[in-house]
């Protein structure tokens, strides 16, 4: 119409053909969904920062009193800092993602949807940690699942099928685990045989460090949590078998805790650069 007057910028003053007018589709403002997550992130040097430890088993293993993983495990002390096995293992420790699902809670606003992370370490050489870890993205529930690993890292033992020569090859005896409906049941093979098993078994069974071994399971093993949890389980056990080689009366040394209680007394905690 020639009375109309002309259109704003921005398209603020054409009016549309339902509901409110003078709100057109350019008028710039943008909708804002950015907020800001990664501002904070390597503000204090992110993954290359010294590592300071909380507790006496960090301080001993940062210092080099404790080489070895089998030290903690003999004396039965909990790893309460990812950073000891890093420290101990080193480039042989290796992870590798089993599962990544999207898991929902409902909630009075709706669902809320979060990521469930099994992630399993190993360094190949007998040690083996299994982790779950759930968060709102992937990329931080594989970093808390492959965290969560390290500090359940736990001894595998290994042993032979028939002649004992060269190295340990699989495992020393029959084990079985069980998580949900899941079944696992691991048996001694002859060397030269391979891992007889599901994909998701195999590389747990590689982790460990073993070559060798058959393998059977029974229930619902398309889920891949309780599968995956139910082989760790049976691989646990492999120490909880006293066979005859373990018969041997072993003299045991004093704990570390007890060994080392002068430098622990005498320790002095490195005040952080950041704390004013």
């Amino acid at each position: 119409m020639a009375d109309a007057p002309p259109p704003m910028e921005g398209g603020k003053g054409d009016r549309g053909g339902f509901g409110r007018g003078g709100k057109g589709k350019g008028d710039g403002k943008g909708k804002g969904k950015g907020k800001g997550k990664g501002k904070g992130k390597g503000r204090r040097g992110g993954d290359d920062e010294e590592w300071v430890p909380c507790t006496k088993l960090g301080r001993l293993v940062k210092d080099g009193k404790i080489k070895s993983l089998e030290e903690i495990f003999l004396f039965s002390m909990p790893i309460k800092e990812f950073q000891i096995v890093d420290q101990i293992l080193g480039e042989a420790c290796k992870d590798e993602v089993m599962q990544i699902m999207p898991v929902q809670k409902q909630t009075s606003a709706g669902q809320r949807t979060r990521f469930r992370c099994c992630v399993v370490v190993g360094d190949g050489a007998g040690h083996l940690g299994l982790g779950v870890k759930c968060a709102k993205e992937v990329a931080t529930a594989i970093r808390g699942g492959i965290i969560a690993a390290k500090m359940n890292i736990c001894p595998i033992r290994r042993g032979y099928w028939g002649k004992m020569s060269g190295a340990p090859h699989t495992v020393p005896n029959k084990l079985m685990g069980k998580c949900g409906s899941v079944r696992v049941r691991l048996i001694p093979a002859p060397r030269g045989t391979g891992l007889v098993a599901a994909p998701a078994v195999k590389k747990l069974l590689g982790l460990a460090g073993l070559d060798d071994v058959y393998t059977s399971a029974k229930g619902h093993t398309r889920t891949i949590g309780n599968f995956v949890k139910a082989c760790f389980y049976a691989l646990q056990k492999s120490y909880g078998f006293l066979s005859p080689d373990l018969w041997a009366e072993n003299q045991f040394l004093p704990q570390p805790y007890q060994a080392h209680t002068d430098y622990l007394m005498n320790y002095k905690v490195k005040k952080s650069a950041y704390v004013e």
